[in-house]
């Protein structure tokens, strides 16, 4: 019997998109000839997935969990919001949430991650779907939060089903006070990025790229007034503190769960609440189909209040 290579499985892999087994078993069944074992696995009806990998999966799911002082979540695409709405693949997107919560934001370990259900990892089942399901879907990202003492709240937007949506968000705050109340705060401020969609948490974690583009403009502005150099500079970084943070940093940004306090101010407000100071910690917000040519349409901050019961 003819000995099969781990390079060999992988090539024949990348040439049909078949899982990994699957390729051993086709290599294996044929003598190692390449092309006799990729004709093997389209007369199984196992190639399907190389021939919808071209295809662009915009769709899908967010999911989004939260355990404790732990939570993940996982962006899964498919090419059609039908698809997103088929029992099979929420059913998957389901399972993969919860593996992510183990693998901490490393979508390479998420992928290699055996399936409860299946002898095989993430990623050959998300190849064995293709072929079911007949339609081009991956496992797109993933991040997680954790906290040494306090909690992490999860909240999906455009809920689909239990754990996943359209938009799912993560909040990490540490806080030695009462959990229970800690993690009602937690969904409240997760609802709010998934409303506002703040770029960082501080100032200072703002990308300065970001920040310079903004100050371009503004100083374009204030020349415009006609207003001496020295005074160009102190209206650009008042324009910065007062125009630009309060709009895309989330401790400045208005609490949209109220539409009056800023979110630092709900902090403090909560604080006393569950009976201890609360540090926010990070944040993770993924919207489905960032960055694949695809727009976001809904006034979101509205549907975010109308969801926490604010008229």
């Amino acid at each position: 019997m003819t000995a099969i290579s781990a390079s060999l499985v992988k090539e024949l892999r990348e040439k049909t998109g078949a899982g990994m087994m699957d390729c051993k078993k086709a290599l294996t069944e044929n003598d190692g000839d390449m092309e006799a074992a990729i004709d093997w696995l389209r007369t199984k009806g196992l190639s399907k997935a190389a021939k919808k990998a071209d295809r662009v999966a915009a769709e899908g799911l967010v999911g989004a969990k939260s355990e404790g002082t732990s939570g993940a979540v996982v962006e899964i695409n498919s090419e059609t919001d039908f698809v997103a709405r088929n029992e099979q693949f929420q059913k998957m997107v389901g399972e993969i949430t919860s593996l992510a919560l183990a693998a901490g934001g490393d979508l390479a370990k998420l992928l290699a991650v055996k399936m409860p259900s299946k002898a095989m990892s993430v990623e050959d089942y998300v190849k064995e779907m293709v072929a079911t399901i007949g339609e081009n879907m991956n496992v797109r990202r993933t991040a997680a939060l954790s906290v040494a003492d306090g909690v992490v709240s999860a909240y999906v937007h455009n809920k689909a089903a239990d754990d996943m949506g359209k938009i799912g968000v993560l909040v990490a705050l540490e806080s030695t006070g009462d959990k229970d109340k800690l993690a009602e705060f937690g969904r409240q401020l997760a609802m709010h990025v998934a409303a506002a969609n703040p770029l960082a948490l501080t100032p200072e974690e703002l990308d300065q790229d970001v920040i310079e583009r903004e100050r371009a403009i503004y100083t374009e502005q204030a020349i415009a007034s006609g207003k001496p150099p020295e005074i160009v500079e102190k209206m650009v970084e008042g324009k910065l503190r007062k125009e630009f943070f309060q709009q895309v940093v989330l401790l400045q940004q208005t609490f949209v769960i109220d539409g009056k306090a800023t979110v630092q101010q709900a902090v403090e407000t909560a604080a006393k609440s569950v009976g201890a100071p609360i540090k926010v910690t990070g944040f993770v917000r993924y919207a489905l189909g960032e960055g694949v040519d695809k727009g976001e349409d809904g006034d979101f901050a509205a549907e975010v209040a109308a969801a926490a019961g604010r008229k």
